[in-house]
């Protein structure tokens, strides 16, 4: 039995480790040449880090993830906390803690753990087919793969997203433009083991710690996609969105390098009611593309790995196995997509008599309600 496994990012490498576990042969093949990371970190959260704990790869997040131990909102403007809390709570309920990582770090030590010699890279797929034994692809190089079945592991922008679902979905514009990247930890910006994010008119400005002393930053700002925007303007065009913002904000404005920083229009896809047709499954970003408002994309394609390997594990019959698969993940994505959607609203003042609603209820927060939410949502995946 052999799989395709068509990306080599988080979702795909997690499916490929997860298969081999489960006693498939993979071969894996990447579009890109060379991987370069599109987001400067991301966050992974318990129930991330037990699926990759689950895989064998959790060596990768103790080394690279960052000391989050506490929780802060903040006003835009004097910067005093809305509201603190330390997230002990949420690692004793979920048992793990959440552990924010370079992107590039991540990728790098799961291509190792994986063999990157064994990625064959620059196989971008123009198309794919079913037949009696099993599944062909071709690339756009000319050469062909074939196996029993595929995964498809492709990204946010998956080409053979269209093949399974029939149709080409349309991405949505989320309606906020976020730039991301990494700075030196500077305690007159944040504290050094806190989530730290400043709010206000619609907009925020986070930091989360990763590991090797950096933060990991970003900006959020509601506005109408295709400005034209560009790296030479980056720290006029941040000054002018946070102008009248609290000092250390624009500390991080002036720290930050616009040639490593990321300027990201964010888009998400409506939830799909199918993942799988025949013997080609999608996993990852090609399976549910959702806005990062609460930090569950990368976490939820570790889950579809563990679910994956678990039901080719269990099923010796493919076509199976990838339907318990689809079965198993279709309301859990979902609901994950749309909870981002409802919290990215809110955040980015869809409605600001909302979003101010909201400042208001962090000024009462205790981090009872906050950690109840975070906790719900880790515990809703494969692994509790």
């Amino acid at each position: 039995m052999k799989a395709l496994v068509i990306g080599a990012g988080i979702g795909g490498l997690c499916a490929a480790v997860a298969l081999k576990k489960a006693g498939i042969d993979c071969d894996v093949y990447e579009a890109v040449k060379e991987i370069k990371p599109v987001g400067a970190a991301l966050s992974i959260w318990p129930n991330g880090v037990k699926c990759m704990r689950r895989l064998g790869m959790g060596d990768i997040i103790d080394t690279h993830g960052g000391p989050m131990h506490f929780l802060a909102y903040k006003d835009y403007r004097s910067a005093e906390d809305l509201t603190q809390f330390s997230l002990a709570p949420l690692i004793e309920q979920t048992g793990e803690r959440p552990s924010p990582v370079a992107r590039s770090l991540l990728q790098q030590d799961m291509l190792d753990f994986w063999g990157r010699d064994s990625v064959q890279f620059g196989k971008r797929v123009v198309s794919a087919e079913q037949h009696d034994h099993g599944v062909s692809v071709k690339f756009a190089d000319g050469s062909e793969a074939h196996g029993d079945f595929l995964i498809a592991a492709d990204g946010s922008h998956s080409a053979l997203r269209p093949h399974v679902l029939g149709f080409t979905p349309e991405r949505r514009y989320a309606g906020y433009v976020n730039w991301n990247g990494l700075v030196e930890i500077d305690g007159a910006i944040a504290p050094a083991e806190q989530w730290t994010t400043f709010v206000g008119e619609g907009k925020r400005v986070s930091l989360m710690p990763i590991a090797d002393g950096r933060f990991y930053f970003f900006f959020d700002v509601p506005l109408p996609a295709g400005l034209a925007e560009d790296r030479s303007t980056l720290r006029d065009d941040l000054t002018r969105y946070f102008d009248g913002w609290a000092a250390p904000v624009q500390r991080l404005i002036a720290a930050l390098d616009p040639n490593t920083t990321n300027r990201i229009e964010i888009h998400d896809i409506e939830p799909f009611d199918t993942l799988v047709r025949g013997n080609i499954a999608l996993l990852g970003d090609a399976a549910h593309n959702t806005t990062p408002d609460i930090g569950q994309g990368g976490c939820a394609a570790m889950e579809d790995a563990v679910v994956l390997g678990e039901c080719v594990r269990t099923h010796s019959d493919i076509t199976t196995a990838l339907r318990y698969y689809e079965r198993e993940r279709c309301a859990r994505v979902r609901d994950l997509v749309l909870k981002a959607r409802k919290r990215c609203d809110v955040t980015h003042g869809k409605d600001m008599a909302l979003t101010h609603a909201w400042y208001q209820e962090l000024q009462q927060e205790t981090g009872e309600r906050i950690i109840k939410g975070l906790r719900d949502t880790i515990q809703g995946g494969p692994l509790g």
